[in-house]
């Protein structure tokens, strides 16, 4: 890991571990920022998600499959199987460390900002990127069936080329 990586901040990724019981003392040295999430999270520090959390959060707000943070971990010549790529991106997503974002219900995206905001969905490139107008809102919500609530609204609005 090398000392030209990007360095991680407060506010890049971290308002999860930003609400935990434990706060982060984020360093901007992002092995110890990794190291630090992990556990304010709960997740013990292993080698496998301390070398994937570099990946995932070391350049900031990011989206990405689990086949491309794959393909980064064996370019960075990290030791992972593509089962415990998705076993940690499930894990960072339980403990509130990432977000997950659905396209076409074929195709998950795991975003680093786990803020509530929505995504445009780039056609062309298979590309998801983040709506950037904060005062995006939906006019009527639907009703939700007897003990039910609504966690979260996802919306991903898919554009392309014109012709």
């Amino acid at each position: 890991m090398s000392e030209e990586s990007p360095v991680l901040n407060d506010d890049d990724v971290h308002p999860a571990a930003r609400g935990a019981a434990h706060h982060p003392a984020l360093t901007g040295c992002p092995w110890h920022d990794v190291n630090e999430m992990l556990q304010a999270a709960g997740l013990r520090p292993t080698r496998q998600r301390m070398a994937l959390g570099w990946l995932l959060f070391g350049k900031g707000a990011r989206h990405l499959t689990a086949e491309m943070l794959y393909e980064e971990a064996t370019l960075a010549k990290v030791p992972v199987s593509l089962a415990t790529v998705y076993n940690t991106l499930n894990q960072l997503t339980d403990a509130g460390l990432l977000r997950q974002v659905s396209v076409d219900g074929t195709k998950t995206y795991f975003d680093t900002n786990v803020s509530a905001h929505h995504h445009f969905y780039l056609e062309h490139n298979h590309e998801l990127v983040d709506i950037p107008d904060p005062n995006l809102v939906l006019s009527k919500m639907p009703d939700v069936p007897e003990g039910y609530e609504i966690a979260r609204v996802d919306m991903v609005v898919r554009l392309r080329k014109k012709r």
